[in-house]
């Protein structure tokens, strides 16, 4: 499987980075990025920009992507920039794919993901989980984890801190409550990607754990 990796440097992306490098059934990486990554074996790294995506059908020609793009209304500055961040370029990028081929997209959401949220982040994710599921890949899976608990590149305190506090509860905790590790994350979006099940797949918190 030719596989394209949305967002490899954030939390989640850059695991689902190193266990599709290590999986055999994955035959090749492409990681577009904003910033140059290390040179791996097996893995192909442009240096895109986002606000001018290129046309280049090497970068894009490949049977699934699994997207884990996206940013804080406080990382963006606006909430324009979020919808631009977590909505434009995963939208962009999936009819790019569709039109070289791809048939498998598997997205990492949110819990609580709805159009219709009275809250804008919600219903930013709702957006972008419609217009993916629109376009009709053959193989379509929705991830929706809650708080991702793991180390992060930039700081995010309040998160930080909400994730010491799901830990310490964790043991009485109902499992849609807790906090996703972003490793288990990763490994269900590529299981996802490699086992490309027909329609559209929702995967809840309670399964990412």
């Amino acid at each position: 499987m030719k596989l394209l990796i949305l967002g490899a440097t954030g939390l989640v992306g850059s695991r689902v980075l190193d266990l599709a490098l290590a999986d055999p059934r994955v035959t090749s990486v492409t990681a577009p990025s904003r910033r140059p990554l290390p040179r791996r074996p097996g893995l192909l790294a442009p240096v895109v920009d986002f606000e001018a995506l290129p046309q280049d059908p090497s970068i894009w020609t490949v049977d699934a992507v699994i997207c884990a793009l996206g940013t804080t209304l406080k990382t963006a500055g606006s909430r324009e920039r979020f919808h631009r961040v977590d909505h434009d370029y995963p939208v962009e990028i999936a009819k790019l794919v569709k039109a070289n081929g791809a048939r498998i997209f598997v997205l990492n959401s949110a819990k609580g993901a709805d159009v219709n949220s009275l809250f804008f982040y919600s219903r930013v994710k709702g957006e972008t989980e419609r217009e993916i599921q629109a376009l009709g890949f053959e193989s379509t899976v929705i991830v929706r984890p809650g708080l991702i608990d793991g180390p992060r590149t930039e700081p995010r305190p309040l998160e930080a801190w909400a994730g010491r506090v799901l830990s310490l509860l964790k043991p009485i905790l109902p499992r849609s409550a807790r906090a996703n590790p972003g490793e288990a994350i990763a490994r269900v979006m590529l299981d996802a990607a490699c086992a490309a099940r027909p329609g559209v797949t929702v995967v809840p918190s309670q399964d990412l754990l």
